[in-house]
C-alpha cells in the first residue's frame, strides 16, 4: 500500500537559477546536483493537496490543504540508470499533523503556518495564488495564465522542473532517505503574468537571502494529477 495518495492541483512553480555552492550543504549523501543546460535551479512551488489519504485513510480536517515549498534538483545513480529527484529546503503547510508525520517518518522539513489560496477562472484566464503568514508578514505568489492547458514539450525546462519522480532527504548517521512519487506527465498553462512577494530569508534562512533580489528565470503553472508517495527506504 502507498504511504500517501492524493491529488496535487494547480502547481505554481517559480524557478530561479542559483549558485550551486549555496545548495551543496543540503545535498543528501549518494546524490548530486542535477542541472538543466548547465544551470542549477531552485523552485518555489505552491499547490493544493486534495482528497488526501494516509495509508488509505482520510484523516478528518487533513484532506484538502495548501502547501508551499522551496526545493532543488538532484540525481542518484543506480546501476546503469539515473534517478532524478528533489530535495526540499522547507515545506509549509497549515496542518500540524502533516508536519509531524512528514518530519518524523520521511525526515523532511515541514513547518505549520497559516495559509490560504485563491483560484479564479473564466473563459480566457486562470488566476491562481497562494499566500501565508510568517514572521508577521504576508507572503504571496500569484500566476495568471490562459485558461486552456497543453502538454509539456519533451526536453524543455518545464519538463525538467516538473518531472523529477523521487524525493531525497538526509537521514541519521550519514544515511539518505529515498521515496518515489508516482504521477503521470502534467499539462501546463501558458503564463501571461505573475507576482511574487516572499521574504526568502525569513522563510528559508540566511543562505537564501540573496533570492530576495532575484527575479524568477521562469514561471509555470501545472494542472497536476492524482499522485502517490511510496514507502521510504534508507540508503546507507
Amino acid at each position: 500500500m502507498s504511504f500517501l495518495k492524493a491529488e496535487w492541483r494547480k502547481l505554481a512553480m517559480f524557478n530561479y537559477v542559483i549558485d550551486p555552492k549555496i545548495l551543496e550543504p543540503y545535498v543528501p549523501p549518494g546524490t548530486e546536483l542535477d542541472a538543466f543546460e548547465g544551470k542549477c535551479y531552485v523552485s518555489l512551488v505552491g499547490f493544493m493537496f486534495q482528497n488526501t489519504k494516509l495509508l488509505g485513510i482520510k484523516v478528518p480536517f487533513h484532506i484538502n490543504f495548501e502547501e508551499v515549498n522551496l526545493r532543488f534538483y538532484v540525481r542518484r545513480r543506480e546501476g546503469a540508470h539515473w534517478k532524478r529527484g528533489v530535495v526540499f529546503i522547507k515545506e509549509l503547510v497549515p496542518k500540524p499533523a502533516i508536519t509531524f508525520v512528514a518530519n518524523t517518518i520521511y525526515k523532511e522539513h515541514y513547518e505549520t503556518v497559516r495559509m490560504g489560496h485563491q483560484w479564479d477562472k473564466n473563459v480566457s484566464v486562470l488566476d491562481v495564488s497562494y499566500f501565508w503568514r510568517k514572521g508577521g508578514k504576508r507572503h504571496f505568489m500569484q500566476v495568471v495564465c490562459e485558461s486552456n492547458s497543453m502538454p509539456m514539450i519533451a526536453g524543455s525546462e518545464e519538463q525538467f522542473i516538473a518531472e523529477h519522480y523521487w524525493g531525497y532527504s538526509k537521514g541519521p548517521k550519514g544515511t539518505t532517505v529515498e521515496y518515489e512519487v508516482k504521477h503521470p506527465s502534467w499539462e501546463i498553462y501558458p503564463v501571461q503574468s505573475f507576482n511574487v512577494d516572499v521574504d526568502f530569508e525569513q522563510n528559508y534562512g540566511s543562505r537564501f537571502a540573496l533570492m530576495n533580489s532575484l527575479e524568477p528565470t521562469s514561471v509555470l503553472l501545472a494542472e497536476g494529477s492524482e499522485i502517490s508517495v511510496e514507502n521510504k527506504r534508507v540508503i546507507e
